[in-house]
């Protein structure tokens, strides 16, 4: 059995040699943008709508990927992909509709059935990509003092010295997570251990 998808896009244009925007998959490899990250901008659009190839796409779909493996990276190999996946799956293949249900399935923190379901959409094998893993660094000193920052804001209503640090932070590819619980700082997708030590 055999598909034929409907005709692939760069950047709003039909890809062709003749506009010279012609690429393979191999190419885009080598550029440096992963395997999963290609797959997951593919199977982002149904296989009858023309798939448009966009490197903010692309960009996208890596910091998606990075958040959804540190979710599932706990889970166990061998989890059951969940219900709704393979349900949108058998529904013409629409594989649009897959991705949107491992969006919920990462908002719910359903770790072991997005683990799964990503193994089956061939987005996550054994272990999290080298690429996607997180840098080994301490953020215990930029967290302390944000939390100092975010404490005396409480008190004197002023927030602008924890915005300064927030937007520092995120200058420096750190993702900032605050909540009634705490404070907690994850390297991110950008992140620059030079501009870190910058603001420290």
């Amino acid at each position: 059995d055999w598909l034929h998808n409907e005709m692939l896009q760069v950047e709003g244009k039909k890809m062709s040699k003749s506009l010279g925007n012609f690429f393979t998959v191999r190419e885009v490899l080598e550029q440096g943008i992963p395997g999963e990250v290609i797959r997951f901008v593919l199977l982002s659009t149904h296989y009858r709508s023309p798939m448009d190839w966009t490197a903010e796409k692309a960009r996208q779909a890596e910091a998606t990927l990075r958040k959804w493996y540190a979710i599932a990276a706990a889970a166990p190999n061998g989890s059951e992909p969940d219900a709704s996946v393979i349900n949108a799956l058998s529904d013409d293949l629409n594989t649009a509709q897959a991705l949107t249900e491992l969006h919920q399935l990462a908002q719910s923190g359903e770790g072991a059935r997005l683990r799964g379901s990503l193994h089956l959409l061939g987005l996550l094998q054994a272990a999290v990509p080298a690429w996607a893993a997180a840098p080994d660094v301490d953020l215990s000193g930029p967290t302390a003092r944000l939390v100092a920052l975010r404490e005396a804001a409480m008190a004197s209503k002023d927030f602008s010295a924890v915005d300064a640090m927030k937007a520092a932070l995120l200058g420096a590819g750190v993702e900032v997570r605050m909540s009634k619980a705490g404070v907690e700082l994850v390297p991110g997708p950008g992140f620059d251990g030079a501009k870190l030590e910058a603001i420290r």
